[in-house]
């Protein structure tokens, strides 16, 4: 079971995350953020065992990989699925340019629209990330006044998660088990170019649909005369985003 033994007390961290959630249940229930990675599979078995009413979504990004829409579709079928008016490829051609660690618009987008006006249960923990480290457990979203976020599993450690996980012996997405940490879109910009590099591997066709993006891209931009931005070929802009090379040595990706 999940218990901390300290000093003073005894924690038990599983009661303590059921009770986070009974006690700011609004009356028409929660708006549960639901990624199919493994903390979301936390939030999502906490919430039936709290007895509290919710309803639960997974935003479709169209870069998802394969496998955990699979795994999403076999094992949670109740898990009410978004669609995006437009697609990663279509944000790329209109943003004029690809997103990066610090131009996440693609998370913006896709990932971050719903939940207007509930309030929404998410995985987030503090040990995620120094970004993530002072997250509170109950917060107001910065975007929206409206909107407020519930972070039952806040103070729960990686090995927190997975002793749950295997201790209610919930079904997970294979991914983990082939080595992977964290479950997002295929060549998200916040991995590190190790892992962006295996998913050119992986999803050879995403690769292509990427290229087929950014050779739209430059297209728009030259028809909107942003001289600014020099890019002439789709591998180029990859190399760039993938490597951070300059101008006029593309063929890295290709050595």
């Amino acid at each position: 079971m999940l218990i901390e033994y300290t000093l003073e007390k005894i924690i038990d961290k599983v009661q303590i995350a059921i009770e986070r959630l009974q006690q700011f249940e609004p009356p028409e229930g929660y708006y549960l953020a639901f990624s199919g990675g493994k903390d979301s599979q936390c939030i999502y078995e906490l919430a039936k065992m709290a007895n509290i009413k919710f309803d639960a979504y997974f935003h479709f990004t169209t870069v998802d990989p394969p496998e955990l829409l699979r795994f999403i579709k076999e094992n949670y079928p109740d898990v009410i699925w978004t669609r995006p008016e437009k697609t990663m490829w279509q944000l790329i051609e209109n943003k004029c340019m690809p997103p990066t660690r610090i131009v996440r618009y693609c998370c913006d987008y896709l990932k971050e629209q719903g939940g207007k006006d509930r309030v929404v249960i998410t995985g987030v923990r503090n040990s995620e990330s120094a970004k993530r480290k002072n997250r509170k457990m109950a917060e107001t979203c910065y975007k929206s006044k409206t909107k407020f976020f519930l972070n039952p599993i806040i103070d729960w450690t990686e090995k927190d998660v997975w002793q749950f996980i295997k201790e209610r012996n919930l079904p997970y997405c294979r991914l983990y088990d082939e080595g992977q940490k964290r479950i997002g879109c295929i060549m998200c910009p916040m991995q590190t170019q190790k892992g962006r590099l295996k998913d050119i591997e992986r999803y050879p066709n995403f690769y292509k649909a990427y290229l087929k993006a950014f050779r739209k891209m430059i297209a728009k931009n030259k028809e909107k005369g942003l001289a600014h931005i020099q890019w002439n070929s789709p591998e180029e802009v990859m190399n760039w985003w993938i490597y951070q090379k300059p101008k006029g040595q593309e063929d890295k990706l290709f050595d």
